[in-house]
């Protein structure tokens, strides 16, 4: 049994769920979010709660029906961070460090990334996200955790944190172990 199946997703008032035959659309004040839902899974609402459950029928196929208790908690585990996310939204933080490392909008569509290379990298904003700097931080939110969470891992992508001296692009709060550098001869 999966304990994270189990958890009942309680609604709040400004959120509304539609169920339909293989999908659920969560709304809410942040935005709106289509989740498929597995063969296998049933979503019951109730009030203002939302129920998961495994369809544990002798007619489904037994190499389809293999993977449902795995499917079961983490089509929960997605319909938390749905609710979750057009409620109140997600937010990652990054930090520049480094010497000449800075980063700046281009309008509202396009971040700027200096970090030490010959050239500046310029990305684009993906819809449904925003991005805010402040000094040496970039402060990425969005109510789609996965779209927050990609876009924040392909900005750290261009230059992560080196072991040497730290230098690079780190979420907040990340810990960099730090390598010794060569001792001069003896």
């Amino acid at each position: 049994m999966s304990r994270i199946g189990k958890k009942q997703i309680k609604l709040p008032k400004e959120v509304t769920v539609e169920i339909k035959p293989g999908e659920l659309l969560v709304k809410g004040q942040k935005g709106q979010i289509k989740q498929e839902i597995p063969f296998g899974i049933s979503i019951e609402q109730k009030e203002d709660t939302l129920f998961v459950q495994p369809e544990l029928s002798s007619a489904l196929p037994s190499k389809k029906g293999k993977n449902i208790p795995a499917l079961w908690g983490l089509t929960t585990a997605l319909l938390l961070n749905n609710v979750k996310g057009v409620s109140e939204g997600f937010e990652k933080k990054l930090e520049i460090r480094g010497v000449g490392f800075k980063a700046a909008l281009e309008g509202t569509t396009k971040l700027r990334l200096d970090l030490g290379f010959s050239h500046p990298i310029i990305m684009e904003i993906p819809l449904g996200l925003s991005v805010a700097v402040e000094k040496q931080f970039i402060i990425i939110s969005g109510f789609d955790k996965q779209q927050v969470g990609q876009f924040a891992a392909k900005v750290r992508a261009h230059r992560k944190p080196e072991p040497y001296k730290g230098k690079g692009v780190r979420y907040f709060g990340e810990i960099v172990r730090k390598k010794e550098g060569k001792k001069a001869g003896k």
